[in-house]
């Protein structure tokens, strides 16, 4: 059995801009960390996602929040399911973004996409196996 953490964030520092008619080109940069989490009866993954919103160069949003996936030791864990696991929390990550930027700069500022698709998982499957 498969078990989702609540998402929990770690950082959300946003600066507003000093001159609002003076934002530029909003540029976002988005990376995810994942790392093994291990107890006596369960083994499980750590999908951390970290999103800096820059008005050119200056620093406008540096959010960063996790999540988690619980997995029972005896359970096999292939490719499409942690392609699955990744998406799942980096829609929690975009949901709580679209809540929280309400009331900012950003609030008509979507997120950028994220391609689990493109991620080389060779490194993460060794990890639950």
């Amino acid at each position: 059995m498969i078990e989702q953490t609540e998402l929990v964030v770690d950082e959300w520092i946003y600066i507003e801009p000093i001159d609002m008619n003076a934002i530029g080109e909003i540029q976002s940069e988005i990376s995810l960390e994942v790392m093994k989490k291990t107890a006596p009866t369960k083994k499980g993954l750590a999908c951390r996602f970290t999103c800096q919103i820059k008005n050119g160069t200056d620093l406008m949003l540096l959010y960063v929040a996790w999540d988690s996936y619980v997995i029972d030791e005896d359970d096999a864990v292939d490719v499409f399911e942690i392609r699955r696991m990744i998406k799942n929390s980096f829609s929690k990550f975009t949901e709580k973004y679209e809540f929280r930027k309400l009331g900012t700069a950003l609030q008509n500022t979507p997120m950028k996409a994220f391609d689990e698709m493109t991620l080389d998982l060779s490194d993460i499957v060794p990890l639950l196996n």
